[in-house]
């Protein structure tokens, strides 16, 4: 998925990715894997307490990795105290939110829609939902 993220150039927002999922269904597990996919070197950890976590990209189309936790966040509006606006107009940004339905109401209307789920035997649904793009 990364190579093809890649290769995306965001024309109007950044481009971001809307996890949902229980507890423990593989969020930041996924998180950590795009982020190496991406060619990042850092150890992602999810920002629980922290909320927002922004790395450097050095890849040709995207400069920032950011990495949301909206399970803290008792409205959509709260994130908007962080600089959201400026965070999903950037076109170079990739943006990646766990928890991404406590935002719902404010995300791009051009978005990636990815559910997590807990099968038997220690495996994981992941699902790609409807999203405006060429995914």
């Amino acid at each position: 998925m990364a190579s093809e993220l890649l290769k995306t150039k965001m024309k109007k927002n950044a481009l971001v990715l809307a996890l949902s999922g229980e507890l423990g269904s593989g969020k930041t597990t996924f998180t950590q894997g795009l982020a190496k996919g991406l060619g990042m070197k850092e150890k992602i950890k999810s920002p629980t307490f922290l909320i927002i976590k922004s790395y450097k990209l050095r890849v040709k189309n995207f400069k920032n990795f950011i990495h949301i936790d909206a399970y803290r966040l008792k409205k959509p509006k709260d994130i908007l105290a962080l600089g959201w606006r400026e965070m999903s107009g950037d076109t170079k940004n990739i943006i990646v939110i766990e928890w991404a339905k406590h935002i719902a109401k404010i995300l791009p209307a051009h978005h990636i829609d990815i559910n997590f789920k807990h099968i038997p035997e220690n495996k994981r649904k992941i699902t790609l939902g409807h999203a405006v793009s060429k995914w």
